[in-house]
């Protein structure tokens, strides 16, 4: 075993893991479950039925105190103001120049002036050090609460009815998209909000290593499939949905990257919006675009994207598409060669393939949000 293998985290439920026959790998400074079976299997479970992830590496940082909403505010480009407790909104932690600290989801919690801001587990400690340096000069308490809570993903068209039938959640039905209720398990607090990063419908339930392995197991009684982070990234991409590296990063804004609904401008102040408005006003010069090729080849991170064999930007992800049998790619691109139908050639190592710009959101799931 390798030092660096000894020196990963496990989650609450990395036995199970290993139980399950998960193949695991480093992921965020954690050892994580990449798949159990193979990612296609797991891709359609979740596609076409439901399955279940651990997501317990996430990070969950709480704050609290009278200053609390103004301060989220200053450091969210989403809007919190008057937001009714129960609702979740995405967006992101951005820099002075605009570019993204991270993106996350903010709960605004039941308890007044609290809420739980739940950021990507590689940023954890980068997180909670920018939001404690923000704090100065509010009355904040900004609380790392990551390493005292486990998280599982259900998700999946029968996601619904698994929280019921199989957990008896019945309150769980009753949430909206981007909403979330608390409840006890066995004494002790558990979060569920309907939300996730598949596409699909789906929830997320959050509570002590206990309840979590607790649930868990249910769900595995149950005939749940368990699934990796390998089909994780596949869902996620087909959505369209972004992820922190690849399509967003402390030099990549949320213009570039097509998540301008998630900023509020019209804020009277945020880390970050002089840059934005900026931006905005002297027009883009570059954006994040999806590509379908005209080939099965395969387009991966980093490759070149070429016009007329030069090059004018380089794929942020790209995949065989699981559900649509299709190769498609997200890609950092110029301005001007960002319009729908525009034709561009992806670099695949000695060969160039040729692609079409398209819509980013390559699969619509059957989910009406």
């Amino acid at each position: 075993m390798t030092d660096m293998e000894d020196n990963l985290l496990k989650t609450c439920l990395y036995d199970r893991h290993i139980a399950a026959g998960g193949q695991m790998s480093p992921f965020a400074g954690y050892d994580m479950p990449i798949q159990y079976t193979s990612i296609i299997d797991e891709h359609n479970a979740v596609r076409n039925h439901v399955g279940m992830f651990d997501v317990s590496h996430m990070g969950e940082i709480f704050v609290s105190g009278k200053d609390a909403e103004k301060f989220v505010n200053h450091v969210f480009s989403n809007d919190v103001s008057g937001i009714p407790s129960g609702k979740v909104l995405y967006g992101m932690l951005l820099n002075p120049q605009g570019g993204v600290v991270d993106d996350l989801l903010v709960y605004k919690e039941f308890e007044p002036d609290h809420y739980l801001l739940v950021v990507n587990a590689a940023n954890i400690a980068k997180d909670f050090g920018w939001l404690q340096t923000n704090a100065e000069g509010y009355d904040v308490t900004v609380q790392n609460g990551s390493f005292s809570w486990g998280e599982i993903a259900l998700q999946g068209p029968e996601a619904e009815k698994v929280m019921t039938d199989v957990l008896h959640l019945d309150a769980a039905a009753s949430l909206t998209f981007y909403t979330y209720c608390e409840m006890q398990w066995n004494g002790k607090r558990l979060i569920v909000s309907r939300t996730g990063y598949t596409g699909e419908d789906g929830f997320e339930l959050y509570s002590s290593d206990d309840v979590i392995c607790s649930i868990w197991d249910i769900l595995i009684g149950a005939g749940v499939m368990p699934c990796g982070l390998g089909c994780r990234d596949t869902l996620r991409f087909e959505a369209g949905l972004p992820l922190y590296g690849h399509e967003l990063a402390d030099d990549i804004t949320p213009l570039e990257a097509g998540l301008g609904i998630f900023v509020k401008l019209d804020k009277p102040e945020f880390i970050g919006k002089e840059a934005l408005v900026q931006q905005k006003a002297a027009g883009l010069t570059r954006k994040i675009v999806g590509i379908e090729l005209d080939d099965k080849a395969i387009p991966r991170a980093g490759y070149p994207v070429e016009a007329d064999g030069v090059q004018v930007g380089e794929v942020t992800t790209g995949y065989r598409s699981i559900s649509l049998d299709k190769s498609v790619c997200f890609a950092m691109v110029a301005k001007e060669y960002s319009a729908l139908g525009t034709r561009l050639d992806i670099h695949i190592r000695k060969k160039v393939f040729p692609g079409t710009v398209c819509k980013k959101r390559f699969y619509e799931t059957r989910y009406k949000k």
